[in-house]
């Protein structure tokens, strides 16, 4: 990037680098493992014959749970049978009831492949054991307009070990902090494609990695969730970045000036980068 920015300064407004989509994974530690859910049974006195309706009884609370929150809100969850594009659809609803005094937009469940536990003879110890495998369950999604990151979605497996994924916009973001400071933009969808400050944007961009994430995300399940001690062990949800872009807009001075370079840069693209890279 520093090589192309001296080549070609002359022909950029600015560039801007931050967040783009985040998509971050909680996983709960103890229940993550058969050796963590063998030692979380031993700690509630329970047997391994009786991990499916033990597993049974903290689904259903789950979902009474989860069923209640939407309800309580005014968005009753509504289930969705096979493929459905879920943005489409949020934007949809999201343009024509706003949201619910809490910020819920709407809710959905529907039914998703995922990986849990179930019991299986040990052909070697002669002995019922605890196996992950993959299944099918209900997942629940909830689409909330987050003050900080705007429109956010929080995905529960309502099954054993119970992980969920929470979906935020480091654009969105952004864009609210330069819309506080009164600093103008045009923007494109994700991209910036002018800012009336590159310089300030990229001080707020830079803040982004310095959230308190653990804290952040955790307030938004705290939306979803019933009291851990009701349907969990009280673990606190672990996070990682499952699929998080970090885009680098550059904002040329003109149409033509980036006329000008994008067939060389096609040339480029189609000259370095093998189907590995693409798909990595």
């Amino acid at each position: 990037m520093t090589s192309f920015l001296h080549r070609f300064g002359s022909k950029i407004l600015g560039v801007l680098s931050g967040f783009d989509r985040i998509r971050l994974r909680g996983t709960l530690p103890r229940l993550a493992s058969t050796g963590g859910l063998f030692r979380w049974l031993e700690s509630k006195g329970a047997l391994i014959n009786d991990f499916p309706d033990l597993a049974e009884a903290h689904t259903r609370q789950l979902r009474e749970a989860l069923e209640r929150t939407a309800a309580e809100a005014g968005r009753p969850v509504e289930y969705l049978p096979g493929y459905t594009n879920k943005e489409a659809l949020v934007q949809r609803r999201r343009l024509s009831d706003g949201a619910a005094p809490d910020g819920l937009v709407c809710a959905f469940s529907t039914l998703e492949n995922c990986t849990s536990y179930d019991l299986f003879k040990n052909p070697k110890t002669h002995r019922i054991d605890l196996r992950r495998r993959p299944r099918k369950c209900l997942h629940y999604y909830f689409y909330f307009d987050h003050e900080p990151f705007g429109l956010a979605q929080v995905r529960l497996q309502t099954w054993f070990p119970f992980p969920t994924n929470v979906v935020l916009n480091g654009r969105e973001w952004l864009a609210r902090r330069l819309d506080a400071e009164g600093i103008g933009y045009q923007r494109r969808d994700n991209c910036f494609t002018w800012l009336e400050d590159f310089g300030r944007a990229q001080e707020l961009a830079d803040l982004q990695p310095k959230i308190h994430w653990e804290a952040e995300l955790d307030r938004l399940l705290r939306r979803v969730l019933p009291p851990a001690g009701l349907w969990l062990p009280d673990d606190r949800y672990y996070w990682t970045s499952d699929q998080t872009e970090w885009a680098t807009d550059l904002a040329f001075r003109d149409a033509g000036a980036l006329a000008e370079l994008y067939p060389q840069l096609i040339r480029r693209g189609i000259e370095t980068f093998r189907s590995e890279d693409v798909l990595r």
